[in-house]
């Protein structure tokens, strides 16, 4: 895709939503965290229905292990790999308790070393608490890159890579979260609502909807 093009790409993102903002629901960045890990293979309104209850009680990696596996699970019960996902979280909360005294680390690789925080999630951390110009790479982004030529990507991180690379300066911190929400109310996996598309005359979807 020429360069003209992915700049009036983002440009017409930017004029409906000039700051786009997560989905999920949080009170801190701790929180924060914990939610985008729930968010792994899971809605985020999925998410949103169980988090506010949890996070009344539990905010912080100290109250989060007081509550234990078990106790996590009552509030996550709803939500995909709920299993799993208690275990990492307790896990995450202890090692923030004994390595890192209670704090985030501001780094994706140490970001990375807590249970459950692979590179997508540490992404989407560093940019939704910091503000850091990230890319992640979820399941719409992926598409969406893909579908419309931004990318020729087979894995995530090659399309992460390649986002960087065309995506101009200006536009990154906001970059991934424009894809997510144009994937998830316009350019559906299954039928992608391209008659309503702001972006569809640079789109080099061959197969459009209208």
């Amino acid at each position: 895709m020429k360069s003209a093009d992915v700049n009036k790409i983002f440009s017409s993102l930017q004029k409906i939503n000039p700051e786009p903002k997560t989905e999920l629901y949080y009170t801190n960045p701790y929180t924060l965290l914990v939610a985008i890990v729930l968010s792994a293979q899971a809605t985020d309104a999925g998410v949103n229905k169980a988090t506010p209850a949890l996070f009344e009680v539990c905010d912080t990696p100290k109250k989060m292990v007081a509550l234990g596996e078990e106790g996590l699970k009552k509030y996550i019960k709803t939500i995909g790999l709920f299993n799993s996902k208690s275990k990492n979280i307790i896990g995450l909360s202890v090692k923030l308790l004994e390595e890192f005294k209670g704090k985030i680390p501001h780094t994706r690789e140490l970001l990375q070393s807590l249970p459950g925080v692979g590179r997508k999630t540490a992404n989407v951390w560093l940019n939704c608490a910091l503000g850091e110009h990230t890319i992640a790479v979820d399941t719409h982004v992926f598409r969406v890159s893909n579908r419309i030529g931004l990318t020729n990507a087979k894995t995530p991180e090659q399309c992460e890579q390649q986002l960087e690379k065309i995506i101009p300066a200006k536009y990154k911190q906001h970059a991934h979260h424009w894809l997510i929400l144009h994937g998830r109310y316009v350019c559906k996996a299954r039928t992608p609502e391209c008659a309503v598309c702001i972006i569809n005359k640079w789109c080099e979807y061959k197969h459009k909807t209208i």
